[in-house]
């Protein structure tokens, strides 16, 4: 009977270390989001549509104003190689908060952004700015991959297509 209380009592004291140390780093994975964020930013400056494009999973999905979603990384790099066409293209975002799951593998960062761009209707440069949500799933190799980017612009007019 003693030998069955020590081994309840073990199980119980382990149960509750478990328990107690669920939680995760999450500072240290907003923190490889930030940074990812960061080098997209300096990617962004490249026009590189196939290192923009690598920032998603496979699945992703891109919402951008005055644009029909884009899915999978494909219909995004193709997206992206059009953007990165336009001389004009200039595009920095920086995330105002940054979220991760206690589980690890979900996080968000929402924030703003600055664009410019020509408008393909009137060939005029304009300028957009607004605010983004990105939903990041972490992969196998513990990087961050987009999975849900959107963006919603602030201006009212004058820009047919931006992110």
């Amino acid at each position: 009977m003693k030998r069955w209380m020590t081994i309840a009592w073990v199980t119980v004291a382990l149960a509750m270390a478990v328990g107690c140390n669920r939680g995760r780093d999450t500072a240290a994975d907003a923190q490889k989001i930030q940074d990812t964020e960061k080098q997209w930013n300096v990617d962004m400056v490249s026009k590189d549509a196939d290192k923009i494009a690598s920032y998603y999973a496979d699945d992703a999905v891109l919402m951008a104003p005055r644009m029909a979603p884009m899915v999978g990384r494909e219909s995004i790099r193709a997206a992206m190689k059009q953007l990165v066409a336009d001389p004009a293209i200039s595009l920095t975002f920086k995330a105002a908060k940054i979220e991760v799951a206690e589980s690890g593998d979900l996080g968000y960062t929402r924030g703003a952004y600055v664009m410019t761009m020509t408008d393909p209707q009137t060939r005029k440069v304009v300028h957009d700015e607004g605010s983004y949500v990105t939903t990041y799933r972490k992969q196998a190799d513990g990087t961050w991959k987009a999975v849900a980017d959107i963006s919603s612009s602030e201006v009212s007019s004058g820009v047919e297509s931006g992110l």
